[in-house]
């Protein structure tokens, strides 16, 4: 397989996973659905038994490397407002889709067969806003709370920064962790072309067209609305704002863009979303080792701006609830403050909720939504993905960290194990 590309062997297993998929649906045949979906269940939780120690290293790690930054403050604020600004172009791109399909219109679900989701800490705004606090920092751990290990990561490393040199064993223990991690994570990755098989014939055998057909206007819909970001927001983004080629982008950014549509996991993408940050788009290191898992924890245009807005005008039309301008504009500030809530794992079913929660729709309709969750995933991970990217590059154009020499060279293979990406020996000042 050595001779055939990271990026050429993952399209290989998507090839091989729909056309095995496809099989199995078509000739009934259980015994290969149920080996498609073991081989895509194994990868995934291959990909979910790192993300406890990945998420709080990197988090810890990339708040001490503010310190070799430069100008760390203003970094930070660009980012988190580029953040901000390509999530409110998201949702308008999904509030306008859904103005324009009336997705919920003519459509015949048997609602009262559809159950209310309970799901602690999310329902309000509230709930929410105590629910980033853990009340047990092993149970944030066990039960793979991110944005709570998101939380803790940001206070420790901070309380790192404050204490000086004391905090030395405790950041190089964090940094051999992260090593660590990130290199047996990365061999979970070169097994994604295997997965990709999995999970994509996984899908095809279990849903195929069936299952969208009384939802195809809402699939539509957000398939079109992270299209419009990924083909026209994001390009436009990169040409006048960073002043860079977004073929080239697209080039490079490629694997982990593939990777995310396939495992559905911001998170469990982030190892391979930051050597292409740094290996091919050119990012200066320091500042992808603090954008890279910020964003990867908190970027999430498809999962938390698009998909809520469209599905909440399903939601509305289907239980014939008139929604206002008002209620417009609601959508968009959930969709642009809350998007932490989605925290990086797969699925946005958090972001649903706390945005019909706002709004006062009924949380049965998170229930309609529940089957095809899975297929609208994919284009909704590999969007998120996309923006994690995007923004680090703008930024880094815009403080002079982008290196075009790299950016604009050939690809560089990703076959091979992923270089130090963090600092050892850096001592903190005193």
């Amino acid at each position: 397989m050595k001779r055939f590309s990271f990026s050429l062997q993952l399209l290989l297993g998507l090839v091989v996973g729909v056309a095995l998929g496809f099989v199995a649906r078509a000739g009934d045949v259980t015994w290969l659905t149920t080996t498609l979906t073991e081989v895509g269940k194994l990868f995934v939780q291959l990909l979910k038994l790192a993300v406890p120690p990945l998420v709080f290293t990197a988090v810890v790690v990339s708040v001490a490397n503010l310190r070799n930054v430069n100008g760390a403050a203003r970094l930070a604020g660009k980012t988190l407002l580029w953040f901000l600004v390509t999530s409110l172009i998201a949702v308008a791109f999904g509030i306008g889709l859904g103005l324009i399909l009336n997705p919920g219109l003519g459509v015949t679900i048997a609602t009262e067969g559809a159950k209310a989701v309970d799901l602690e800490g999310a329902g309000t705004w509230v709930d929410f806003l105590t629910g980033i606090i853990p009340t047990n920092i092993v149970t944030a751990f066990t039960e793979l709370n991110v944005l709570q290990i998101v939380f803790l990561g940001v206070v420790l490393g901070a309380a790192a920064l404050a204490v000086g040199d004391k905090a030395e064993p405790f950041l190089n223990l964090s940094r051999s962790v992260l090593e660590l991690v990130q290199k047996a994570l990365w061999w979970v990755i070169r097994l994604a072309p295997i997965g990709t098989a999995g999970l994509i014939g996984k899908s095809v055998a279990s849903y195929g067209w069936e299952l969208l057909a009384p939802l195809a206007k809402l699939s539509a819909g957000v398939y079109i609305g992270c299209l419009l970001v990924l083909l026209v927001s994001y390009p436009l983004l990169l040409a006048f704002v960073a002043k860079v080629n977004p073929v080239t982008f697209y080039r490079n950014a490629w694997p982990a863009i593939e990777l995310a549509f396939v495992s559905r996991s911001s998170v469990g993408t982030m190892p391979l979303t930051q050597r292409v940050t740094t290996e091919r788009l050119g990012v200066d290191r320091d500042y992808a080792s603090f954008a890279v898992p910020f964003g990867a924890t908190t970027k999430m245009d498809g999962c938390a701006a698009i998909y809520p807005a469209l599905a909440a005008i399903f939601v509305a039309q289907v239980f014939n609830i008139p929604l206002g301008v008002g209620q417009y504009l609601l959508i968009a500030f959930v969709s642009v403050v809350g998007s932490a809530a989605t925290a990086g794992l797969t699925g946005a079913i958090v972001m649903l909720t706390l945005t019909l929660s706002t709004l006062g729709l009924p949380l049965e309709g998170v229930g309609l939504l529940l089957a095809i969750d899975p297929i609208l995933d994919m284009i909704r991970t590999a969007t998120n993905v996309a923006g994690q990217l995007v923004v680090p590059v703008i930024v880094a154009r815009s403080e002079g960290r982008l290196d075009e020499s790299v950016f604009n060279a050939p690809p560089q293979p990703l076959d091979e194990a992923p270089r130090s990406t963090v600092r050892v020996s850096d001592p903190l000042p005193a």
